[in-house]
């Protein structure tokens, strides 16, 4: 039985695999630019590859490919342990599903306003970050905090309300109401009535986060309907592939968990956490038990820190966006090597814009802008002959300087 273990980022996905079986070594073996083997006792060996994790011409999904590309089938394989930024790159680059928010009547802006904190106290204007939810509907109901009913729901308003937003495309629903932590009746006969109209995805504060305060269960609430949709169409692809396979994702507190719980808001650090539990294990086994991460992937660097105990938080905030889930202490900020490069008229910035995967910075042969990737290959930082060989239209070509030289003087 065959195990992987995997980081599925947003421009590269890389895979450790143990391997038990000769053939296979043998087979790959042949192979030495795309495959490290390293030989272990007992007749096994560790496989590192790494793959683009979009290259929709030559593979649908990265990880079933380099699954398949180590070990030759999706058979025999007792469990695949990963980690993902797809819903972290959603996130920082605000691409995830659009999404309605319905709340207690007189609360439209409670999280826009959220807690008035201000990021830079001696700033003059006040630049607010861009709100998940794309419409806010006002719900007539309201319970008291001992659980007496002051408003009863009005479905047939409710249905009125949603049906245009439905109609607009919408299919994600963020349900937040008073008290509902505690009195979740109202959010259930809402929830029913969105469910009936043909919503497809449902987050409801009291299933989401059962805790007491408006704007951070809310925050929390509406941070798993834009992601979590995201995240599941990919958690099922694979899924449905292995089907007999023991599936778990690293969650952002360290831990794992199965497939069918994985959670948005639960995934926002699912990349960087593995990389801080990598980062750890390896330090104190080399003697080093207080350690600053620094982890710079495609899309987003992280930066975290370690004295003797993994360091968790509760209330967070990501990209701009406050969510009140366990997570490990990193700091995310949207600056990897796929960040793009550009000239706005004024002065020249990077991101928060990523070139991912596909079609990749300018080097990677795909037609791709200039991103910080490039700019390392310009000064010698990167050097061709030490980069994967994985590029071009076979997958078997290094990156390419000269396009990145004359990118950079137009």
């Amino acid at each position: 039985m065959l195990k992987f273990f995997i980081d599925r980022g947003g421009t590269f996905t890389d895979i450790v695999a143990i391997i038990d079986r000769p053939e296979i070594i043998e087979r790959l073996a042949r192979d030495a630019a795309r495959f490290l083997i390293v030989p272990l006792a007992d007749q096994q060996w560790i496989v590192l590859y790494k793959l683009l994790s979009e290259n929709p011409e030559k593979y649908p999904d990265a990880v079933i490919q380099g699954i398949k590309d180590i070990s030759g089938s999706l058979d025999n394989i007792e469990v695949i342990k990963m980690g993902t930024t797809v819903a972290t790159n959603a996130l920082l680059e605000r691409k995830g599903e659009r999404t309605v928010l319905l709340i207690t009547k007189g609360f439209k802006d409670a999280l826009r306003i959220g807690y008035q904190n201000r990021p830079d106290i001696f700033a003059r204007q006040i630049i607010l970050p861009s709100l998940l939810y794309e419409q806010v509907i006002e719900v007539a109901e309201r319970y008291d905090s001992q659980g007496q009913e002051l408003i009863a729901v009005n479905p047939a308003q409710v249905k009125a309300d949603l049906i245009p937003v439905y109609q607009a495309g919408i299919r994600s629903c963020a349900i937040v109401f008073m008290h509902s932590y505690r009195y979740p009746n109202h959010e259930k006969q809402v929830a029913a009535i969105a469910e009936e109209i043909g919503f497809t995805h449902l987050a409801i504060s009291h299933q989401v986060s059962p805790l007491m305060k408006l704007v951070s269960r809310g925050d929390t609430t509406v941070v798993s309907a834009y992601l979590s949709p995201i995240l599941r169409r990919y958690v099922d692809s694979i899924s449905q592939q292995l089907p007999k396979t023991s599936l778990l994702f690293m969650k952002s507190d360290g831990g794992l968990v199965t497939a069918d719980k994985f959670q948005g808001k639960d995934s926002i650090l699912s990349g960087p956490a593995g990389g801080i539990v990598g980062a750890v294990q390896t330090s104190l086994r080399a003697g080093f038990s207080k350690i600053i991460s620094f982890d710079m992937g495609g899309t987003s660097t992280d930066v975290s820190h370690f004295q003797g105990e993994y360091e968790r938080q509760t209330d967070n905030e990501i990209a701009g966006v406050r969510m009140r889930a366990p997570m490990l202490s990193i700091h995310t900020v949207a600056a990897g090597g796929g960040s793009i490069l550009v000239y706005d008229g004024y002065r020249f910035r990077v991101g928060p814009e990523s070139a991912g995967a596909n079609p990749g910075p300018a080097c990677y042969r795909r037609g791709g802008p200039l991103t910080i990737t490039d700019a390392n290959v310009l000064l010698g930082k990167i050097q061709a002959a030490y980069f994967p060989a994985i590029f071009g239209e076979e997958g078997n070509l290094h990156i390419d300087r000269e396009i990145v030289l004359t990118k950079f003087q137009e």
